[in-house]
């Protein structure tokens, strides 16, 4: 049984071509992080060299070893450093050598698998030689191999990679949908369920993280209690702020950008307040502060600074000078209206 929330068309394409035994060489499954793309691609990859009659049935020996990592004709490529290596920094992308070794692995037969899978994670991270050299691989491909290439953005490939891959995309899930999976599923309480689901965007997988890892759920309450202190504050604190996000971006842009997402699901909240839609919020355990909050706010100013942050999101995305577009970011964050500044502001 496939261990898949969701994502029924997908699902249903790779049964059909396991059954009549037409699966494609390479697959590219694009989708945002958490969706699901390295658990559905390692249920392929058991489905392929499963023992049972109705495969993945995730119970025979070759099922298990895939789950635990331990499948000798079943690996994953990606960005972690390898702790054998005299790198004293973790990778940040993708190199040449490992495709190579990928490939010499691919050119022998299973060892104890009917099928060699190979699973990219991260794919857009290749670089630009590694990505040259997988391109050969998949030009000519060989028998009992198949490739599993995972992105959030498959823009960053390049199309030729893409071209040579049978691209599925996994959507984001319904609210409804995680929530009845994680009371039923995971047997988390409903008002949990119920909170997870809204703050996981539609991607399981983090919501069953932060169902088990508390400190991701106070990771993002330190981050919004932080946007109350910086809403309130004069522009120093703000640029000092800004300066602080920015050498972070350098390190981690993903930590940037998710501060980004939460910030825009907060203004988002106090949009759906002030028109009359308290119910579609997702910050539903801070409903009473997002209503009080909203108050202080015309509608307009809520819209343009959600404007603001999503052109300061793809101006980060698009390489521009973090500093300048965070500080752009706090110029245009507006105070709320009735809160005392702590320094004349001009």
């Amino acid at each position: 049984m496939w261990q898949v929330m969701g994502h029924n068309r997908v699902l249903s394409l790779l049964q059909r071509g396991l059954k009549q035994q037409r699966l494609a060489h390479a697959y590219l499954l694009v989708g945002p992080p958490h969706v699901g793309k390295m658990t559905l691609g390692l249920e392929l990859a058991k489905a392929l060299n499963c023992e049972a009659a109705e495969p993945p049935c995730g119970e025979c020996d070759s099922c298990q070893k895939i789950a635990l990592g331990k499948h000798a004709d079943v690996q994953i490529i990606g960005v972690t450093q390898d702790m054998n290596s005299a790198e004293t920094r973790p990778r940040v992308e993708i190199g040449i050598d490992q495709i190579r070794e990928m490939q010499h692995s691919a050119s022998l037969p299973p060892f104890e698998g009917r099928c060699k899978v190979f699973i990219i994670d991260r794919a857009e991270l290749l670089s630009a030689e590694a990505a040259n050299c997988l391109l050969k691989t998949l030009e000519e491909p060989v028998g009992k191999v198949i490739f599993i290439l995972l992105a959030t953005n498959d823009r960053l490939l390049p199309a030729t990679v893409v071209s040579r891959c049978q691209r599925l995309e996994l959507p984001r899930l319904a609210t409804t949908e995680i929530e009845a999976t994680l009371v039923n599923g995971w047997g988390i309480e409903l008002p949990k369920a119920k909170l997870l689901s809204r703050l996981c965007r539609g991607c399981l997988g983090w919501a069953i993280s932060a169902a088990g890892d508390d400190s991701l759920l106070q990771q993002r309450r330190e981050r919004l209690d932080r946007l109350l202190d910086i809403i309130q504050a004069d522009y120093e604190e703000r640029f000092a702020y800004a300066t602080q996000l920015a050498a972070q971006f350098s390190q981690n842009r993903g930590v940037v950008l998710d501060v980004l997402d939460l910030w825009q699901e907060w203004w988002r909240d106090l949009l759906l307040v002030k028109v009359d839609l308290s119910e579609a919020i997702t910050n539903i355990d801070m409903s009473t502060t997002i209503v009080d909050w909203a108050r202080g706010y015309r509608l307009a100013q809520i819209k343009n600074f959600i404007n603001s942050i999503q052109a300061a999101g793809e101006q980060l995305k698009q390489n521009a000078n973090p500093r300048l577009v965070l500080e752009v970011l706090m110029l245009n964050m507006p105070r709320k209206e009735g809160a005392a500044s702590r320094v004349p502001l001009p």
